[in-house]
């Protein structure tokens, strides 16, 4: 989903790995009508400072549990880490307004069965071992609760917004038919081969196996191929899957039948067919069926969903304003030309 779902306890660890993202600005409001004791605000929803340091105290947390040193502000590691925070939390309020034109509400009950489901998963229900966390992660029972809130609320938006996707048969039939090359397995043949860096070394394997030398013996005494050495050499070769003189050699014997040393990149190999080759196939409709139409209903719901928040962004654009030094910093075209759609760039 392209909603960042914040975990429990690792939300700070996650807006350090957000990607940048363009983020309204537009001229209907200006950093004038975000109050004091707020960064941003997004129509009448209002994004505290307190919000915003309590996230970015997380963030301090998570360098300081790796070991690593936190940026200094003023650094451009600080600045693109101030940025991801509020366009986190921008996303947030964007989202809190798009909850509300769908009609969509997340009650106090929903977000104790998913915070006990969480401890459950995290804590096996231990609630001391979950306390402990939050005071290691500098976390109020409160703060938990709003990050629970916040994640029900996209997981029931996407599910709104997609809840009218399908996916015919004859999608998934048309699918199938210009993608088979997926859906082929190539040929196979169980080989067995001595690797070696030498040239006369491989000739002289080659003789001892002509006069009746064992192949696993000397391929856990002498093969430099660490999958199949201690399986005497054994191993099901997959044709287009190996480099191509190996390729042509193995799948070009006999079975049974014991070639003469072929050179390729690793060096030289010793190959013999065990088998008969088992021919490529494509695997029936019926057998992939199910998933690709899971695939293709993932991929239509992730594009509605897309949709549905490119769109919000487009209509909230105008209603977001931020404080002083708060503006994230405008998407790079294609071009590498800061811009921001509709906007004027102006100091703050």
């Amino acid at each position: 989903m392209p909603f960042s779902y914040r975990s429990i306890l690792a939300l700070a660890a996650l807006l350090l790995a957000l990607a940048p993202a363009a983020c309204g600005g537009g001229d209907e409001q200006s950093a004038e009508d975000v109050p004091e004791d707020a960064v941003a605000v997004v129509g009448d929803k209002e994004i505290s400072r307190a919000e915003y340091e309590r996230l970015l105290g997380q963030a301090e947390t998570t360098f300081k549990a790796r070991e690593q040193e936190f940026p200094e502000t003023g650094t451009p590691e600080f600045e693109q880490l101030r940025q991801a925070i509020v366009r986190s939390l921008i996303e947030q309020k964007q989202f809190e307004v798009g909850a509300e034109e769908l009609g969509i509400e997340v009650t106090d009950t929903e977000v104790d069965k998913r915070l006990e489901e969480l401890k459950e998963q995290f804590f096996e229900g231990d609630e001391q071992k979950y306390q402990e966390e939050l005071e290691k992660q500098g976390l109020t029972e409160e703060q938990v609760r709003s990050d629970v809130r916040s994640r029900v609320l996209s997981e029931k938006i996407f599910e709104e917004v997609t809840k009218d996707i399908e996916v015919t048969d004859q999608a998934v039939k048309d699918h199938y038919e210009q993608n088979r090359a997926q859906f082929e397995t190539p040929a196979t043949r169980t080989v067995r081969h001595i690797l070696v860096d030498k040239k006369a070394r491989a000739n002289d394997i080659y003789r001892q196996l002509r006069n009746g030398g064992n192949f696993a013996s000397l391929a856990r005494r002498f093969s430099q191929d660490p999958a199949s050495k201690e399986q005497g050499g054994r191993f099901e070769a997959q044709q287009g899957a190996t480099v191509a003189e190996f390729d042509k050699a193995a799948f070009s014997l006999e079975t049974g039948e014991l070639g003469r040393p072929v050179k390729t990149q690793f060096g030289w190999h010793v190959i013999e067919a065990v088998s008969a080759i088992k021919p490529k196939s494509t695997r029936p409709l019926s057998e992939v069926e199910a998933d690709i139409r899971q695939q293709l209903l993932q991929q239509r719901q992730n594009e509605a969903m897309n949709k549905w928040v490119e769109e919000l962004r487009a209509r909230l654009d105008d209603e977001t304003a931020y404080a002083v030094g708060f503006r994230p910093a405008p998407a790079q075209t294609t071009t590498g030309a800061a811009t921001e759609p509709g906007e004027t760039q102006t100091s703050e």
